[in-house]
């Protein structure tokens, strides 16, 4: 498969029209076009549904679409990364991390950074461990911020020294908000929002006495936004991490920490034997001086 078919590809699914794609990448309809039907002959599969209106995507058409952007944005990065000027460091880094108060470190880290390298720029992609491994494993990350009992082995890291604490994001007006801690027996029968990771992972099994199963889990989640608004519609209790969401005093919810405590150890990771962009090596460096501690 050629790029520049990819790319042609790519702004059809987009556009979801021939016409809007040929003047988006300003060449003919009948080239567009036999541009897509030999890619579908070369695949063996029909990409495109073309009706009177719109052209949507078959079911491998949409696996083509998210394989066909992984691989347009691996080769963009390592275009800019080779395009770097050897005088001045200027460039992408790619962060991916999961929900937590941690993020601060990287945002001193990046404002640092911006003293002495202004022309470097910071991409975040925000989701669950699995979500950023994903992508880090795939190159279009370059570090990971990753929460919890996820497997770090296979990776270079930094364990931070600072932790998360589990704990249940509730109403104020909630039957359980005024205990000062949440037990085990607490949760029983009452409905839970859990968030994914966690229960993939069984982060809280030991602590719930390995009754994981026998939790009221009405709904799941991998960013807690969206959790805590269904919090506040009383919806249920979300399992969720401190810190995260705004629990001040003109907030409805409130976050009561589990106890026994349960704490979720955190770690900066990035893939064994990295080479990294000048840009994303000076981060690293950087954010090693911050922590003054060596990497793993």
């Amino acid at each position: 498969m050629e790029l520049r078919v990819l790319r042609y590809f790519l702004t059809v699914a987009r556009e979801e029209s021939i016409t809007g794609a040929a003047k988006a990448l300003h060449v003919s309809q009948p080239t567009l076009s036999k541009q897509l039907m030999d890619l579908e002959k070369k695949l063996g599969q029909v990409l495109l549904i073309r009706g009177n209106r719109k052209i949507t995507l078959t079911e491998e058409g949409m696996l083509l679409r998210k394989r066909a952007q992984e691989i347009i944005d691996l080769v963009d990065k390592t275009e800019a990364e080779l395009h770097q000027s050897d005088e001045v460091i200027s460039g992408d880094v790619y962060i991916g991390c999961g929900e937590t108060d941690a993020m601060r470190l990287i945002a001193r880290t990046v404002k640092q950074m911006q003293m002495v390298y202004p022309y470097i720029r910071y991409h975040l992609f925000s989701g669950n461990a699995e979500d950023v491994t994903e992508r880090m494993d795939k190159g279009l990350l370059d570090f990971g911020v990753l929460i919890g009992a996820t497997e770090i082995d296979k990776y270079d890291y930094i364990s931070l020294s600072a932790v998360d604490t589990w704990g249940l994001l509730m109403r104020k007006d909630s039957m359980l908000a005024a205990s000062a801690h949440i037990k085990p027996e607490a949760l029983r029968d009452i409905p839970i929002i859990c968030s994914r990771q966690a229960l993939a992972c069984n982060e809280l099994s030991g602590w719930l006495g390995n009754n994981l199963e026998n939790l009221n889990v009405i709904a799941t989640y991998n960013l807690i936004y969206n959790a805590a608004l269904m919090v506040e519609e009383g919806v249920g209790y979300a399992l969720c991490l401190d810190k995260l969401v705004n629990t001040t005093e003109k907030s409805s919810l409130c976050f009561i920490p589990l106890e026994p405590r349960v704490e979720a150890h955190l770690h900066i990771v990035w893939k064994k034997h990295q080479v990294f962009s000048k840009a994303a090596g000076a981060f690293l460096k950087k954010l090693q001086e911050l922590l003054a501690l060596p990497s793993k």
